[in-house]
């Protein structure tokens, strides 16, 4: 355990403060430690105790594309987060008359009821929602419930890093093996950059540190605290944890703000658990969880408002082929690129992924909501798409193979046997002229038709699609069939169910 601020250091003297609010012992409140400025666009209760709102940056509300905004521009999502183990009632205070409510995902059933200014209902299970209120999709609330944590470590436990409740300031933690990193409900870790630190290599290049390395084996990073890199400057962007070579690996529970790289990278590691993870992302390249070159990995029960991918499964050349991914139960809102996605690099086999049983509450970016893309030399076999509900998307779904500005190797590679079934999607209610990768290859202004495209795409005959099923993906209350996709050449055995 090397680096770590000497902010760290001491929060063993407040490690003992009491913050969670406890009612009945059906729900724990947070205390917000002090100095943390709150949102004030929405009052929350649970069980009619104060819920803290914290506020964080967002992209700006204009059309695509966003990736080059000015950083002047933006606006602020709200966040109120408790753990619950049994059904709760919330109320949110709206500063104006409530004239119309959606809460999202529209599959969890949640029926408010509005009086006046305030909006009330029940939540019977632990879960991620999205408030909006009088049309306002952009600055919307966010509820982040939790369940009961289990097993919590105590600060004095042999091989625990202890974040108790309050402000830390970070440069650089790197977690060694048998660790596990606590970062308890109500601290807050703000991390920041240190002039004199040295970069490190990741895949040939020199990048800067990530604030949390997890560095070995049989590591876990778990709590109910917020991690936030908004203080690191866009000149030295880094990853918020980052993972290389590991075995074992557990990340749970935290809320992640502003991060200003890629979130949670994991590289050639074998039996991973990503579980609950809160990440709310606005910079280009904040990526989700990016899987590159591990195996057996499981992300689940996460909630992701990224500006890039949120979920996305990479490869990159000498560094280990990529199998047994699944990724489930997640609710997914994205600005700009792919919701649920394979690719771009593609540099060693990937084989046996599962994307299933998620919410995608938003994807309005320039992309596509589903999406293998194949831009480099391998082989993608035995993808599943399954149990996918898409509440507004203009791009739903894409198989393609061909060369972008992501491209490393000369050859191209192929895609086999990709599953597309029980999809649920309605297109973005929108028709207009908009700038971002019409075919994969450049940047050039395109149309979105009125309803979300669907293609695949081959590159020649040596680099070709075979084998992508279509089983019940209805599309705007219609089952897609052959006329509703664009197919080119290079792609063979297609089957409708």
């Amino acid at each position: 355990m090397k680096d770590i601020s000497r902010f760290c250091k001491l929060i063993f003297f407040v490690a003992g403060m009491f913050v969670a609010v406890s009612c009945a012992e059906k729900v724990k409140i947070y205390q917000a430690p002090e100095g943390i400025e709150l949102s004030n666009a929405f009052v929350v209760k649970v069980e009619g105790s104060a819920v803290p709102v914290y506020k964080t940056k967002i992209p700006p509300a204009e059309p695509i594309p966003r990736l080059n905004h000015s950083r002047s521009v933006f606006g602020f999502a709200s966040i109120a987060s408790f753990d619950m183990n049994e059904q709760v009632s919330v109320t949110i205070d709206y500063p104006e008359l409530v004239e119309e409510v959606k809460i999202l995902p529209t599959s969890y059933g949640i029926q408010p009821k509005v009086e006046g200014n305030k909006i009330i209902f029940t939540l019977d299970n632990p879960g991620h929602i999205t408030v909006e209120v009088n049309g306002d999709w952009h600055e919307s609330l966010h509820i982040l419930a939790n369940p009961f944590e289990k097993d919590v470590p105590k600060p004095d436990d042999a091989g625990v890093i202890y974040f108790g409740p309050g402000v830390h300031e970070l440069t650089k933690l790197v977690v060694e093996d048998n660790t596990t990193v606590y970062i308890a409900g109500g601290a807050y870790i703000k991390c920041g950059m240190n002039p004199d630190q040295e970069k490190m290599e990741v895949r040939g290049k020199q990048q800067n540190p990530p604030s949390f390395f997890l560095n070995g084996n049989n590591i876990t990073l778990r709590g109910r605290g917020i991690i936030d890199q908004s203080a690191i400057p866009r000149s030295k962007r880094r990853y918020t944890i980052f993972s290389r070579n590991s075995h074992n690996l557990h990340i749970e529970g935290v809320t992640i703000f502003d991060p200003s790289r890629w979130t949670i990278p994991i590289q050639s590691c074998d039996s991973v658990h990503v579980d609950n993870i809160k990440i709310i992302g606005w910079r280009g390249n904040s990526d989700g969880v990016d899987i590159s070159n591990s195996r057996e990995v499981l992300v689940e029960n996460c909630f992701m408002r990224t500006l890039d991918d949120a979920v996305v499964v990479k490869s990159f050349d000498g560094l280990g082929e990529v199998k047994n991914i699944h990724a489930r139960k997640c609710v997914i809102w994205n600005e700009l690129a792919h919701s649920l996605s394979i690719g771009a690099e593609i540099h060693e086999n990937v084989s046996d992924v599962l994307f299933e049983d998620c919410d995608v509450i938003h994807d309005v970016g320039r992309e596509t909501a589903l999406r293998v893309y194949h831009c480099d030399d391998a082989i993608i076999s035995n993808v599943t798409f399954e149990n996918i509900r898409i509440e507004e998307a203009r791009r739903l779904i894409s198989c393609w193979i061909g060369k972008t500005r992501w491209t490393e190797s000369e050859e191209r590679g192929n895609i086999r046997n990709i599953l597309f079934k029980d999809i649920v999607a309605t297109s973005a209610p929108i028709d207009t002229t908009l700038t971002g990768f019409q075919d994969g290859t450049d940047w050039k202004p395109y149309i979105i038709r009125n309803h979300a495209s669907m293609n695949l795409v081959g590159f020649d005959e040596d680099h070709c699609i075979k084998g992508v099923s279509f089983d019940n993906v209805i599309l705007d209350g219609k089952k897609m069939s052959a006329e509703n996709i664009t197919v080119n050449e290079f792609v063979t055995n297609i089957e409708f169910k």
